[in-house]
């Protein structure tokens, strides 16, 4: 064998060498394109990132493939029974609050209730909110599938200059072009779908919110309403002993005239007078601003309302109060819950912000159609596509990356106490209204026998007085003390009330309403229009201690507000 053919057989023998290591290679890349890549990047990504700020591989296996910490609700401390729960007047039974006000038997404030849960305009704004909060979890939902899409189209025509064609080219070109491109970041490490949770979580808080305003808003309602007729009340109590006082002081001119008195008597008469008659425009005032207060409520401008709501007395008190358990407030109050549903969202923030840290994987791809003559655009034979399947990695962050993750855990556990603050709250809040109805109850009934006597009191006196056996010094205290009285009778028993509806208050009650559950009678009225109902997501997170879970929140109504029916609205059984 010479030299030439050995030189052939080496050639021979490199190149079967080199394609079965070609092959070889060629089998390996492919495995590291389908299996290995993921692999090697997913423990690459977790020792250079490290677990303390990811997690562990079993961590992230176990969380559903999302890195970052799965949520928890915080522990909150709650008393297992209420101070006062040794009175009688407190029942720990079964609570229904839908439609605590009914407690009154005021015909006048169900139909004020069920109004403003209707036409309240800072109540609507709530509801808006709940809106724009579901719009943006739909658009997070819109991220987790590819990010950018985008169809194209185009025409260009070419001419090349006679020096560039030059015979070898077409002086003129066409190219059209139709297609579609995609980007698409995969979502590896879970931050699309934590992205989710949280705007889910964040739903949910603004439902709470627009409850919690619904609570506020019918305690105010009702509070504005007692505040109407305790002023009503005390201005009749005024008007009344206007009438004694003038009688008294017909009595004490009389028998000055006559000279059997000094005209001391007349003028202690005219300075008890006077000053019960400068207390009636005071209450006319009260009466006016309690007006002012329900026609802003109502959402209509302010306008005499005594043509629809009358001259009535404050409303009865009831006897007992149904308060159920402290634990209740953690499912009843929503402002508990939206503050419990922000600690969720914050949770899921962590995921996002660990992301981050990881490579962000992603594929880009395109299909197109291209052709010099659009007559063949749409052939097979003018089809053409691509596809990118890579990563970006943030390595050099100098901690910024990192750090965000302790911020968001930082404000995880910010909103995790102000959660616990939250409760706290709650529950001083709702002790301290229950006890305020028991001390106000306590009050009136001191208040009425000092009432009852003061009456009998000035009776006795103005006889004894047209008798000359006292003298007007006697009346004039005694009268004096019964407008005291009186006026102290109507503020404690508005007092009562005003103790009444902050209890339920506190306890959350009278969100249901939107849902239509009521408990005793039903009240019929010219509703306003609501839009279908929404439906909240799931994930609420609200505990079940006692009683029903809450309902699902429908969309607020937005039409413009009505002003209030006049007279008391009807009534029908259950």
């Amino acid at each position: 064998m010479n030299q030439t053919q050995e030189n052939e057989m080496l050639g021979k023998r490199s190149r079967t060498k080199h394609k079965r290591s070609s092959h070889k290679a060629s089998g390996i890349g492919n495995w590291i394109q389908s299996r290995g890549m993921a692999y090697c990047l997913a423990g690459a990504a977790t020792a250079f990132s490290g677990c303390a700020y990811t997690g562990g591989v079993k961590e992230y296996i176990d969380n559903g493939f999302k890195v970052g910490p799965n949520y928890a609700k915080p522990a909150a401390s709650v008393a297992e029974g209420w101070i006062d729960s040794y009175d009688e007047q407190l029942k720990d039974e079964l609570p229904n609050y839908a439609d605590w006000w009914t407690t009154f038997n005021d015909p006048i404030l169900n139909g004020l209730m069920e109004e403003v849960s209707q036409q309240n305009l800072t109540l609507k704004s709530a509801g808006l909110r709940v809106m724009q909060a579901r719009y943006v979890r739909d658009i997070t939902v819109g991220s987790i599938f590819p990010q950018q899409q985008e169809a194209f189209g185009a025409y260009q025509r070419t001419q090349y200059s006679d020096t560039i064609a030059s015979g070898i080219l077409p002086r003129n070109t066409d190219l059209f072009q139709v297609g579609f491109d995609a980007f698409w970041e995969l979502d590896a490490w879970g931050k699309f779908r934590r992205s989710i949770e949280s705007a889910d979580a964040s739903l949910d808080a603004s439902v709470e919110d627009y409850d919690a305003m619904m609570v506020s808003l019918l305690g105010e309602t009702a509070t504005a309403y007692i505040d109407f007729r305790t002023a009503q009340e005390r201005l009749r109590y005024a008007k009344a002993n206007v009438e004694i006082q003038k009688g008294s002081l017909k009595i004490a001119q009389a028998r000055f005239d006559a000279g059997a008195v000094s005209k001391l008597d007349a003028t202690q008469a005219e300075t008890v007078l006077a000053n019960t008659q400068q207390s009636i425009p005071l209450f006319e005032n009260q009466v006016r601003a309690a007006n002012n207060s329900l026609c802003v409520l109502l959402g209509i401008p302010p306008r005499d309302l005594s043509e629809e709501l009358g001259d009535g007395a404050i409303p009865d008190l009831p006897a007992d109060l149904v308060v159920g358990i402290p634990a209740n407030l953690l499912r009843r109050r929503p402002d508990v819950r939206a503050a419990e549903r922000r600690v969720a969202a914050q949770s899921a923030a962590i995921g996002i912000a660990a992301a981050d840290l990881l490579p962000h994987l992603s594929v880009t791809g395109s299909v197109s159609l291209n052709a010099n003559d659009f007559s063949e655009l749409f052939k097979s034979s003018s089809t053409a596509g691509m596809i990118a399947p890579g990563f970006s990695w943030d390595i050099l962050n100098y901690g910024r990356l990192a750090n965000n993750v302790n911020l968001q855990r930082a404000e995880f556990q910010d909103l995790a106490v102000q959660y616990q603050q939250t409760v706290l709250d709650a529950n001083a809040e709702a002790e301290t209204a229950i006890n305020t109805f028991l001390k106000s109850k306590e009050r009136l009934i001191y208040v009425n026998k000092a009432v009852d006597a003061s009456k009998k009191s000035v009776d006795l006196a103005e006889i004894e007085y047209r008798t000359g056996s006292v003298d007007y010094n006697r009346v004039f205290n005694l009268q004096t003390s019964l407008v005291s009285d009186q006026d102290n009778l109507a503020s404690v028993r508005g007092d009562v009330a005003r103790s009444v509806i902050a209890t339920y208050k506190a306890l959350g009650g009278g969100w249901e309403i939107r849902y239509e559950k009521r408990r005793g009678a039903k009240v019929i009225l010219e509703q306003v229009p609501v839009p279908p109902a929404g439906q909240t997501p799931a994930g609420a997170n609200a505990v079940e201690t006692q009683g029903e879970a809450k309902p699902k929140v429908d969309e607020p109504a937005t039409e413009a507000p009505q002003p209030p029916k006049a007279g008391a609205p009807a009534v029908e059984p259950a």
